[in-house]
């Protein structure tokens, strides 16, 4: 693997996390949001990655496919977003404007906890790849200064 497959593929893994953060964001603000129906109530969101093999790295647009033949993934891919099949939290509030018939309103399943642990390792994991890139711009610069003493 050359030095230069390092920002293709910390840059996949960035845009990744980016997506994962966008959807905790998304979760967290309809943590408190209300429907008089479970058809209707907001339900958790999380992004599904996969590994992005070399065979598939021009069709995703990630730089050129002359990658090694290790069998290695060479970045990160998402698949999808899709919807928390965990139970709705409905709540017997007959006073509340969203109540149905029967005087119940539907809480998301969202777990604020859950969200924050996952905004924590999406950030940090965003940061780690910031810095694996500053550090290959640094050995590549580095590299260029080898011939010059």
């Amino acid at each position: 693997m050359s030095l230069t497959n390092i920002f293709t593929i910390s840059g996949s893994a960035m845009s990744a996390q980016t997506i994962r953060l966008n959807t905790i964001a998304s979760n967290m603000a309809n943590v408190d949001s209300v429907a008089s129906s479970v058809d209707q109530t907001y339900r958790a969101r999380k992004p599904v990655f996969s590994q992005l093999m070399n065979d598939n790295m021009k069709e995703y647009g990630w730089g050129n496919a002359n990658l090694d033949r290790s069998g290695a993934g060479i970045g990160v891919k998402v698949d999808g977003i899709v919807e928390s099949d965990a139970p709705l939290q409905p709540r017997y509030e007959p006073d509340h404007p969203m109540a149905n018939d029967e005087g119940y309103v539907f809480y998301p399943n969202v777990n604020p906890m859950e969200e924050m642990a996952d905004m924590m390792s999406a950030s940090r994991s965003f940061q780690t790849n910031v810095e694996i890139m500053n550090s290959a711009k640094s050995m590549m610069q580095k590299m260029l200064t080898l011939g010059q003493s």
